[in-house]
């Protein structure tokens, strides 16, 4: 009795050891905003972006069992003054929420700037693609700005914290391994 309850200890210390490793090389990980592209379209400032290393095993195995998740994306655009306080133009959020329909096998992502739009695919990696990037967001009309201005235009991620149902982080282990916010990043530029 006595060797069984040490080789049951030595298995459960293993075991934390090789979790702790895994959860630590994890966090070497971090969710990172890439590709930052501010450009123009005829009528618009647009906006293009991708967070890399925005999904960890767990995440994507709660959305196969019904769990959905939202990235949010904040973004600021400031008319920068010399001499004067800096001038908020845009202030806003953009929201990405992904499920997965077991029945049909696919995921659906809805994007909050898209008009209420859903996307569909089979596909694991094009369902992380359209959750993980800004493609040709409409930041602001061009007419809004001024020719020759100073402009800085900020822009993070995060995983909507609330993504859980009530109660789920009780029962879900290493939940906390869904939580990740990018740095802000700034890009300066001139119109």
């Amino acid at each position: 009795m006595t060797r069984f309850v040490f080789q049951l200890t030595l298995l459960f210390f293993c075991l934390t050891v090789i979790g702790a490793g895994q959860i630590s090389a994890q966090d070497d990980i971090s969710p990172e905003l890439k590709d930052i592209i501010v450009t123009t379209s005829n009528t618009d400032l647009l906006l293009f972006a991708t967070v890399l290393n925005a999904f960890t095993p767990e995440m994507i195995t709660g959305v196969q069992n019904g769990i959905p998740i939202t990235f949010t994306f904040y973004v600021e655009l400031n008319k920068l003054r010399s001499n004067w306080l800096d001038s908020s133009l845009i202030d806003t959020t953009i929201t990405h929420t992904m499920t997965y329909n077991s029945l049909k096998e696919e995921y659906e992502i809805y994007h909050s700037d898209k008009n209420g739009k859903v996307k569909r695919t089979r596909s694991l990696k094009e369902a992380k693609e359209l959750m993980a990037e800004l493609n040709g967001l409409r930041v602001i009309p061009l007419e809004q700005l001024q020719p020759e201005a100073q402009y800085a235009l900020r822009l993070k991620a995060t995983l909507e914290k609330n993504s859980l149902p009530l109660g789920i982080h009780y029962v879900l282990p290493f939940t906390s391994l869904w939580d990740f916010e990018t740095d802000w990043r700034t890009i300066e530029f001139r119109y």
